[in-house]
């Protein structure tokens, strides 16, 4: 085949059509075919044999907080990015708070993209964000491709990005609506959230009671009914409450343009686990019980959830004070995703093919980039995650390439090492290091910025 630089050949590769035998090729970046396993290789093109190591579509992130520039010391662009490499992503969204300035005007926006350029090992792209005061700034934000537009429905954590009130809501997504935009919404109700015991302190019992299902139940529920009514598109993030399955499910039969996300700290960690003081498990809405992460399970089981993204947001090892009232609410795992699913996700018994529609195809599809990432198939880019499925490791949060060395799953044993990852033909990282740097700013419409 002529122009081919590279084959990749395995005995398995995750494919849209299921796992087999198969040799990928790749001009230029992007995959030409994927033949069969003996395929001839062309005269000229790289052979790379992967034997019995798992190739799979670069995983998609579209949930990572970045906090660059502005609170750097909590986690950059190089750093997060080289983690994301060595875990096998190889596109992330960066979300638009807790960096200074948040990612709510096209001059913030830039601001962005001109310190994440020279940094990103891997393809990066940009929410907006919806906050009181700039539906104004909507439009210009899509117009300069960001994917979409967060916004919190209960305070943040951070003054920069204040809540939207509920006719602020509803204002932001008409406007929204009325370019075909999406709106990824934090679902936590405020007076739920006010009217439970907030206590503080160590004990992870009187932190969970802090933030009930019940006020992401009732959040979702007012989404669903203003998406129906506004005929908007909406997404719900990191859902911890299965209770809400149901009306997320009975919602999207009747036609309303809702998608979900879960985490990975959701389906892999349990409330009943968390020591007191163990702040490092801290995340907002919080790990549930081992029944509620079941039907989670079950909803990724059936579809009614879409995608599980990380959530990755850091912060310094002084932020992790012991005390579930203050320490700052956010889980570390972006280097871990893969393996921390697809440990859990064997044991219930899934596949690797489960997985990738998951972690690649399903947020590619959420940002629109369905056709060019998330996927092994002619016309995509030539991303690959290099996977050993059945090799274990135990998590050392000092080799991991996070700012801050401080994780959820410190000493946990996981099955699947990340062998290598590649961006459009290129190897970025082998081994858990990260090798080179090759990773492009991206838009909504998929080009390069």
């Amino acid at each position: 085949m002529p122009g081919v630089q590279l084959v990749l050949r395995s005995s398995r590769v995750v494919t849209p059509e299921g796992t087999r035998a198969a040799t990928v090729s790749v001009a230029d970046g992007r995959i030409t075919e994927v033949g069969p396993y003996d395929a001839p290789v062309p005269p000229g093109a790289r052979l790379v044999d992967t034997g019995d190591d798992a190739v799979l579509p670069g995983l998609v992130d579209t949930h990572v907080h970045v906090n660059d520039p502005g609170r750097s010391e909590w986690e950059g662009f190089a750093s997060a990015t080289r983690a994301a490499a060595a875990g096998g992503i190889t596109t992330l969204i960066d979300m638009p708070l807790n960096s200074l300035p948040p990612t709510t005007t096209t001059a913030h926006l830039r601001t962005k993209q001109e310190t994440a350029r020279p940094q990103a090992h891997i393809d990066t792209g940009f929410w907006g964000g919806a906050i009181p005061g700039n539906v104004g700034e909507l439009r210009p934000l899509h117009e300069a491709g960001v994917f979409g537009f967060k916004c919190f429905l209960s305070p943040s954590g951070v003054e920069e990005f204040p809540q939207l009130g509920p006719r602020e809501l509803e204002s932001a997504l008409t406007e929204i609506a009325g370019f075909g935009g999406l709106l990824i919404v934090h679902a936590e109700d405020p007076q739920r959230l006010a009217a439970a015991p907030q206590k503080g302190g160590p004990a992870y019992a009187d932190f969970l009671a802090s933030r009930p299902r019940a006020a992401e139940n009732d959040a979702i529920d007012r989404l669903i009914a203003l998406a129906r009514r506004l005929e908007a598109r909406v997404h719900v993030l990191h859902l911890s409450s299965a209770d809400a399955l149901p009306a997320i499910a009975g919602a999207r039969r009747e036609g309303v343009a809702l998608t979900v996300e879960t985490c990975p700290h959701f389906l892999t960690l349990a409330a009943e686990e968390v020591p007191d003081g163990a702040t490092e498990f801290k995340c907002c809405p919080p790990i549930r019980e081992r029944a509620n992460q079941d039907a989670l399970w079950r909803g990724l089981a059936d579809g009614t959830v879409d995608c599980v993204v990380s959530d990755h947001s850091p912060c310094t090892a002084d932020l992790k004070d012991g005390d579930f009232g203050t320490a700052w609410g956010g889980i570390s795992s972006l280097q871990l995703g893969l393996p921390a699913v697809w440990s859990e996700a064997r044991r219930r018994g899934h596949t690797l093919d489960d997985v990738v529609r998951w972690m690649s195809f399903g947020p590619a599809r959420l940002a629109g980039l369905e056709g060019r990432k998330g996927a092994v198939a002619p016309g995509h880019d030539a991303d690959f995650a290099v996977l050993a499925p059945e090799e274990t490791f135990t998590v050392d949060p000092a080799r991991l390439h996070h700012r801050n060395p401080v994780t959820a799953y410190a000493g946990r044993t996981l099955h699947g090492v990340v062998r290598a990852t590649w961006l459009r033909g290129q190897p970025i990282a082998e081994g858990g290091r990260p090798l080179r740097q090759a990773g492009r700013l991206i838009e909504r419409t998929g080009a390069s910025a």
